[in-house]
């Protein structure tokens, strides 16, 4: 990293809990590489003091943005001044840049690094049936960012089903020619993916049922940390394919690092 300075600009990521996350190291390292006078903080921000955080950070002039993760990417859209329009079809965004007036703007860039990690592992989703487990932030997201991709069919799991299904309702609106439901059995699927945060805590149970899995299917997962959930290690010892967190990180950086203006 370059010396902190009073010139430097400051960036944070925004979550809770805070300890599993990536994205500082991946940043700093980037700016270092490109010369940037910026440095990322992890800052633990609970949900209650999420508007309170977000006001104060609005007042620093030397604030560049930061990057929103579990469990605030859909209550941030109220509380910047503009957001993109991937970020309001989506209803979350996890990447907010401080314009030099002090406004807020706010993208959702989850499923474009979702789909870039596929891409780079061999894995383009075109074509293939997708199974999501998890209509949050990061599942609205994904399911977007896998329709703009071109995959065939859809099928949303997410514990309060009705919650599945608005977001079938809303994929359905800007991508009527997509087969998309709601529903609970992964099997007789090409991908199955966990947006859940579900097995990023010990003793978390299983985002969907694991016993359906088949050793032809592709598991994929968005928790960085641990890098093998459990999800994953079941998975792998089915015999199916498996991609891990880490690569739509990778490929988030260098749009994380556009957005925010990181290389000014």
């Amino acid at each position: 990293m370059m010396p902190i300075t009073g010139a430097t600009r400051l960036f944070a990521i925004l979550a809770d809990p805070i300890a599993q996350v990536r994205t500082p190291q991946g940043l700093n390292a980037l700016m270092a590489e490109r010369g940037t006078d910026g440095v990322m903080v992890p800052m633990h921000v609970g949900a209650a003091e999420l508007t309170e955080v977000v006001r104060g950070l609005r007042q620093m002039r030397n604030f560049g943005g930061c990057i929103v993760t579990v469990p605030h990417k859909k209550a941030i859209l109220g509380l910047v001044d503009e957001a993109s329009p991937r970020a309001q079809a989506i209803g979350a965004a996890n990447a907010v840049r401080r314009e030099p007036d002090g406004r807020l703007v706010a993208d959702m860039l989850d499923g474009l690094g979702f789909v870039e990690g596929l891409r780079g592992a061999g894995l383009p989703p075109a074509g293939r049936s997708v199974f999501l487990a998890g209509a949050g932030g990061a599942g609205n997201a994904i399911a977007f960012g896998l329709a703009e991709a071109g995959i065939a069919r859809l099928t949303i799991h997410n514990r309060t089903e009705a919650t599945a299904r608005d977001l079938a309702a809303r994929l359905r609106a800007s991508f009527p020619s997509l087969p998309v439901a709601a529903g609970s059995d992964p099997s007789d699927h090409d991908l199955a993916v966990n947006a859940t945060a579900l097995g990023m805590k010990p003793g978390d149970p299983a985002p969907f049922d694991l016993l359906r899995l088949t050793p032809e299917m592709t598991v994929a997962e968005v928790i960085m940390a641990p890098e093998m959930t459990p999800m994953l290690s079941h998975a792998a010892a089915t015999g199916c394919r498996i991609h891990k967190g880490a690569p739509m990180l990778a490929a988030q950086l260098g749009l994380m690092a556009a957005f925010l203006g990181m290389t000014r």
